[in-house]
């Protein structure tokens, strides 16, 4: 019995070990990271937001036309 209790306490030291690990590969590869400045952070957020906006005008006039289709097909 006191086998099996070193083992779970070595498998929670080993987890706890590459845990620890993870955490400072983690630190090492966000020092790598190129942060944008402020003026293309804004950019990038606009873009997306407007890439955002745009599709969903298109998902919401898709959503219309089909409405307005499948009324058209059920109701006669």
């Amino acid at each position: 019995m006191a086998e099996n209790e070193t083992k779970k306490v070595s498998w929670f030291k080993k987890t706890g070990q590459g845990i620890v690990k993870l955490f400072k590969e983690v630190k090492v590869e966000l020092k790598k990271v190129i942060w944008p400045n402020r003026t293309q952070l804004i950019n990038n957020t606009g873009t997306v937001l407007l890439f955002c906006f745009i599709i969903g005008c298109i998902i919401w006039v898709s959503d219309l036309a089909f409405l307005q289709l499948s009324k058209i097909v059920f109701t006669k």
